[in-house]
């Protein structure tokens, strides 16, 4: 009978022990999760913070430079009223600031302009790669318009010059109302001293331009604006009230003499034009 009660308690014991071992078996998987857990949320807050602090959240992407082919320039069969110089790249445009510029026009005094990056990213590319190939250098603006404008950049003088490439509209101005009363809170669409492009076709630019030497608010505004004049307007001024003749629609608009770019240089982004020193004479030559 002793010996019956001694295997029961044998038996019992054994089964504590497995249960015990299962127990402890158990708890140590469970440590062994745990402390996995634990470290695998370290790596990953770990990384997160790193990603974070390299701006990988950021809401906002870096727009310095737009991505290659934000622009598209399209290519235009070379004739006789186009100047061949090449085309702009694609890639590395910035998208954001302003860039200066200069112009000279016969012995007047100085124009500089702040070119803006910002709204015109591509018309703006376009306008300093031209520049960078002196293409303007030496051209005639052939027309002072009924718009109150001066217009240039038109090498060939026929209203078609241009380079052997064209490109889209960018920031053309809202459409205001030119029979309101003013009130001397909204501007027009066109403020004098406005740098604006202009082509035979809308939507088609290549080298083309205006500069406003008077405000002008159309119905509906077509002249995208590529940036404004910073000093000399008064020079836009003093060939926009040249004397004209008539062209051969019988329109009044071309300049009696000769208004000639001599020079048109842009410079980089973030930089201010130094005005370059007058010239002696201020009368225009012919």
């Amino acid at each position: 009978m002793a010996s019956s009660k001694s295997r029961q308690r044998k038996l019992a014991r054994a089964k504590l022990d497995r249960q015990m071992a299962r127990r402890a078996a158990r708890e140590r998987r469970r440590r062994q999760v745990g402390a996995a857990t634990a470290i695998g949320l370290v790596l990953v807050l770990g990384a997160g913070l790193t990603m974070w602090a390299l701006g990988v959240f950021d809401s906002k992407p870096d727009t310095t430079e737009a991505s290659g082919e934000a622009c598209a320039w399209t290519t235009q069969s070379a004739a006789d009223s186009s100047k061949d110089v090449g085309q702009p790249s694609t890639e590395n445009i910035p998208s954001e600031g302003t860039r200066p510029a200069t112009l000279t026009f016969n012995a007047l005094a100085p124009v500089t302009a702040s070119l803006n990056i910002t709204d015109a990213p591509c018309s703006v590319a376009s306008f300093t790669y031209l520049a960078s190939r002196n293409y303007f250098d030496n051209t005639k603006c052939t027309e002072i318009t009924e718009e109150g404008a001066l217009h240039c950049g038109d090498i060939s003088g026929d209203g078609l010059g241009g380079p052997t490439y064209t490109y889209f509209d960018e920031n053309i101005p809202a459409a205001t109302n030119p029979s309101a009363p003013p009130s001397g809170d909204v501007p027009p669409a066109y403020p004098a001293g406005t740098i604006a492009l202009t082509s035979p076709t809308p939507g088609s630019n290549g080298s083309q331009f205006l500069i406003f030497f008077k405000d002008f608010n159309p119905e509906k505004p077509q002249y995208p604006i590529i940036g404004s004049v910073a000093t000399g307007l008064e020079t836009v001024q003093e060939i926009g009230a040249m004397e004209k003749v008539a062209n051969d629609a019988g329109k009044t608009v071309v300049p009696k003499s000769d208004v000639l770019i001599t020079s048109l240089t842009v410079g980089e982004v973030g930089a201010t034009a130094a005005p370059a020193a007058p010239n002696a004479s201020a009368s225009t030559a012919s």
